[in-house]
C-alpha cells in the first residue's frame, strides 16, 4: 500500500475515535434502533400438545363458495396450530382436498349445489364461477377414488349444523342422495356410522376450538329467504335436536377428559354480504316510468275494490283493504315489491320493500331489470290498462291480467321483517346459551365472533396494520361468497382467539409477539391456481 495511504487511513481512524456516539449523530434525524426484547412464548395451563378444531365451513378454511387446498392451508386452525408449534403443539392433519379448484365429484360426475362446486373468483365486476375465467371444470375431489386417511385434527364440516355433529349417518356415502349426509364428512368419516363429536373425541384432545356451532342452523333459513325449505333449529330439545342441549353436550363430552377449549358464538348472519349488497332500493326509475307505475298500481287498487265489493264486502271496508296496493313510486330509486304471505289483511300477498328488508346476493339481477320486483306487463295487459284510462270497465277476467301482472320478489331471494326477526331471535337465544355454558367451565373461553364480524361490518375491524370491513370484494375480511371469511379474515380470526387464550388460561401469544400478520395472508384467489 502506498505510505501517504497508510497515513490518511490512521489520521481518519483518530478522527472517529475521538468522537462520542451523541457527536456521531448530532445534525441527524436519525435515532439510535431501540431493540426491545420480548418474553419467551409460554403456554400457561393450556396443554397445546394435541389440538383438535370442531366446527363448520369456517373451521373447515371454506372460501369464495367451496374447499380447496390452499383454504384449508390458511383455515384458521391450521394457522393456530402453526403458533401451537411453537410452544409444544404435535402434528396437525387436516383432510386436505386434491386439487384447487374446490367442490366434490362422485365417479368423475360433479355433485350438483353450490357448496360442492368449483370455487369463485374475482372476474373485474364481481364473483364469477371459475369455469367461466378458464373453461370448463371438474372436481378431482371424488369420493369413491381418493378419500383420505384419518385421523384429523381438523374436523371442521362445511354445512353441519349443530345437530349434525352428533348424527351417526353424516358420514355415510348411502345417506347422500336421501340428503342426510355430508359429502364433506363422507371423505373424512372413520366409518359410515361414525359422528363428528365421536372422530374428534377418539383423538383425546388436550386443546379445541369449536367454533361457528349455531351458525348453519340460522344460515340455511336466511340464505332460501325464509321459505321454508331450511328450517331454524329449535333451542329447545334433547341433544342431537336442540341446540341447547346439543350445545351442552359437545362441551361437557370435549371439557370430559380435562381438555381446554375455545368456543364461538354466532353472528348476526344477515350481516354479512350475502345479504346486504343487493340494495332494496335499486328499482331506478324516470319521472315518466315513475308515474306509469304509480297509475299501474292504482288501478290495480281500483279493481281489487270492485273484486271485494262483489264479494259482498262493505265499499268503505273494501276500498281500505284494497288502498295499500295503490303503491306511489316516485323519480331515482325506488324500492323492489316482495312476495309475502297472504293473509286477511294483505288478501292479495304482495307489497313493497321496508327500509331494512333484506335481498340475497344469488337473486337474479338480469330478471330485476326485466320486471322482476315490479311489473311483468304483456300487451294484453296494457290493453286492459289502456280500457281503464279511457273509462271502460274490465271484465273480471281482464281484472285478474292485471293483478297477475304484479311480479313481486319471491319468497326465497328475499328477508322480510318477520324473518329477520326470526333470524336476530334465533342467534340472540344461542349466543346466551354458548355464554352461560361457558361462563360455567373453567377449563372454557369464549371469543366473541358476533361482536368481531358485527364491527366489520359497520366502523371495520382494525388488525395491526389492516382494517377489514364486510364489503363483498372489497373489505378484505369476507370472500367472493359473502358468508365465509377469507384467508386474512381467519388469520384476524386465529388473533382473537389466541388473545382469549392469553387472557383466559395465561399463555402470552401477543406478548411475546406471536400473533400472525394478517398482511402475509391474502384476500383472494387467482384463478391460475388449481
Amino acid at each position: 500500500m502506498n505510505t501517504k495511504y497508510i497515513w490518511l487511513l490512521i489520521i481518519l481512524i483518530g478522527f472517529s475515535a475521538c468522537n462520542e456516539p451523541e457527536d456521531v449523530l448530532k445534525g441527524t434525524s436519525e435515532e439510535p434502533e431501540v431493540v426491545v426484547e420480548l418474553p419467551a412464548l409460554t403456554a400457561g395451563s393450556a396443554d397445546f400438545s394435541n389440538y383438535v378444531a370442531i366446527g363448520a365451513s369456517f373451521t373447515a378454511g371454506f372460501t369464495d363458495s367451496a374447499l380447496f387446498k390452499a383454504s384449508q392451508e390458511n383455515s384458521f386452525p391450521n394457522i393456530l396450530a402453526q403458533q401451537f408449534s411453537n410452544i409444544g403443539g404435535g402434528a396437525f392433519t387436516q383432510p386436505l382436498m386434491n386439487d384447487n379448484i374446490g367442490g366434490i365429484a362422485v365417479g368423475g360426475v360433479q355433485l350438483p349445489g353450490s357448496s360442492v362446486g368449483p370455487r369463485l373468483v374475482f372476474g373485474g365486476a364481481g364473483p364469477v364461477p371459475l369455469s367461466s375465467v378458464i373453461g370448463p371444470v371438474t372436481s378431482t375431489t371424488d369420493l369413491l377414488i381418493n378419500n383420505p386417511t384419518g385421523p384429523f385434527n381438523n374436523m371442521g364440516v362445511p354445512g353441519a349444523k349443530s345437530f349434525h355433529l352428533l348424527f351417526d349417518g353424516y358420514g355415510n356415502l348411502g345417506n347422500l342422495n336421501l340428503g342426510l349426509a355430508n359429502p364433506y364428512f363422507i371423505r373424512m368419516a372413520s366409518s359410515p356410522t361414525a359422528t363428528i363429536l365421536g372422530d374428534a373425541m377418539a383423538q383425546n384432545p388436550t386443546f379445541f376450538t369449536l367454533s361457528e356451532i349455531g351458525g348453519n342452523d340460522v344460515l340455511g333459513y336466511a340464505t332460501s329467504g325464509g321459505d321454508g325449505s331450511n328450517t331454524i333449529t329449535p333451542s329447545a330439545g334433547p341433544p342431537g335436536v336442540g341446540f341447547d342441549q346439543t350445545f351442552g353436550f359437545l362441551v361437557s363430552t370435549l371439557t370430559s377428559g380435562g381438555a381446554k377449549g375455545i368456543v364461538t358464538n354466532v353472528p348476526y348472519v344477515t350481516d354479512l354480504p350475502h345479504f346486504t349488497t343487493v340494495p332494496n332500493n335499486a328499482l331506478e326509475i324516470d319521472a315518466a316510468t315513475a308515474g306509469q307505475l304509480t297509475g299501474f298500481f292504482q288501478a290495480v287498487a281500483g279493481i281489487f275494490t270492485q273484486v271485494l265489493i262483489a264479494q259482498m264486502v262493505p265499499p268503505a271496508q273494501a276500498q281500505a283493504i284494497a288502498s295499500q296496493y295503490a303503491i306511489p313510486f316516485s323519480e331515482g330509486k325506488n324500492r323492489w315489491i316482495i312476495d309475502v304471505p297472504v293473509t286477511q289483511t294483505n288478501p292479495l300477498g304482495f307489497r313493497q320493500m321496508t327500509e331494512d328488508e333484506l335481498l340475497v346476493l344469488t337473486i337474479d339481477q338480469d330478471a330485476l331489470a326485466q320486471g322482476y320486483g315490479s311489473v311483468a306487463l304483456s300487451n294484453e295487459v296494457l290493453q286492459v290498462l289502456g280500457l281503464l284510462q279511457a273509462g271502460g270497465t274490465p271484465t273480471p277476467q281482464q281484472g285478474a291480467l292485471v293483478i297477475g301482472a304484479v311480479n313481486g320478489i319471491d319468497d326465497g331471494d328475499a328477508l322480510d321483517s318477520d324473518e329477520l326477526a326470526e333470524i336476530k331471535n334465533a342467534t340472540d337465544a344461542y349466543n346466551a346459551t354458548i355464554a352461560a355454558i361457558a361462563n360455567a367451565n373453567e377449563n372454557v373461553a369464549l371469543v366473541d365472533l358476533n361482536s368481531i364480524l358485527g364491527e366489520a361490518s359497520t366502523t371495520g375491524f382494525s388488525s395491526g396494520d389492516f382494517t377489514l370491513t364486510t364489503n363483498l370484494v372489497t373489505g378484505g375480511a369476507v370472500g367472493l361468497d359473502g358468508i365465509h371469511l377469507t384467508a386474512r379474515g381467519y388469520a384476524v380470526m386465529a388473533n382473537e382467539i389466541l388473545k382469549v387464550i392469553d387472557a383466559a388460561f395465561g399463555s402470552n401469544f401477543e406478548a411475546s409477539g406471536n400473533l400472525v400478520n394478517a398482511g402475509d395472508y391474502p384476500t383472494n384467489y387467482h384463478p391460475t391456481l388449481q
